[in-house]
């Protein structure tokens, strides 16, 4: 396995972005080097918190922490601690829980705001995983205080909302990536580019298939 170069965030290029990131995209990850700004000139690994700790949003964690990050805190309104036994028959649930097991010296918080407030200049990027209305606040936050962010689709519920992370992004010079995996794989652009270039004529008719969803679904009924 070849080494991962870490590449300094002042400098690094839309290009550069993109190679580097190409390899979580099919996992659902980003995977972009970032020296945090207290760590500029030696080599470290840079920090990551998961908003969203159950189901996409533990695969998201997990994907990261492959690609090279340091996995440093946590948030989910779903404390493990203050789980009862029947709140352990729902899987997303369970899925909170191994999370947590799986980075023990990670710092939980149960609501993003004291996170950003607790851990300050310590986080470098963050992954948004939460439930849908959740993302845009997440993500803007996130943005304003220079985090760069990786949130699950949908980005937002309109169009102001995705127009004003737009301009948060560009405000604080963050990198930032939308969670669609799937139509962003390589074998997926390649069809595009085939069909595009008339490589099988003219599309007049396309047939779909689905297994979704497969993974949990939330809550079988609101938490205490």
């Amino acid at each position: 396995m070849k080494e991962k170069k870490t590449i300094p965030s002042n400098s690094i290029s839309r290009r550069q972005f993109g190679k580097v990131s190409a390899a979580a995209v099919a996992s659902g990850a980003f995977s972009f080097s970032i020296l945090p700004s207290h760590a500029r000139g030696r080599l470290t690994k840079p920090t990551v918190v998961g908003i969203g700790t159950g189901g996409k949003g533990r695969v998201d964690i997990t994907h990261c922490e492959e690609a090279g990050f340091d996995v440093v805190g946590l948030v989910d309104t779903a404390d493990s601690t203050k789980m009862s036994s029947v709140d352990m028959e729902n899987r997303r649930l369970k899925g909170v829980v191994e999370t947590r097991s799986q980075y023990p010296d990670a710092k939980f918080f149960t609501d993003y705001r004291e996170m950003f407030e607790k851990m300050g200049d310590t986080v470098d990027a963050v992954i948004v995983s939460t439930p849908d209305h959740h993302h845009f606040h997440a993500s803007a936050m996130a943005m304003e205080r220079g985090k760069h962010v990786y949130c699950q689709k949908p980005l937002t519920h309109g169009v102001w909302e995705a127009r004003m992370l737009t301009k948060l992004a560009e405000k604080h010079g963050v990198k930032t990536q939308m969670g669609n995996q799937a139509h962003a794989n390589d074998h997926m652009r390649r069809c595009v580019e085939l069909i595009r270039a008339g490589v099988i004529g003219k599309v007049r008719e396309a047939h779909t298939w689905t297994n979704r969803p497969i993974w949990p679904q939330g809550f079988s009924k609101p938490p205490a």
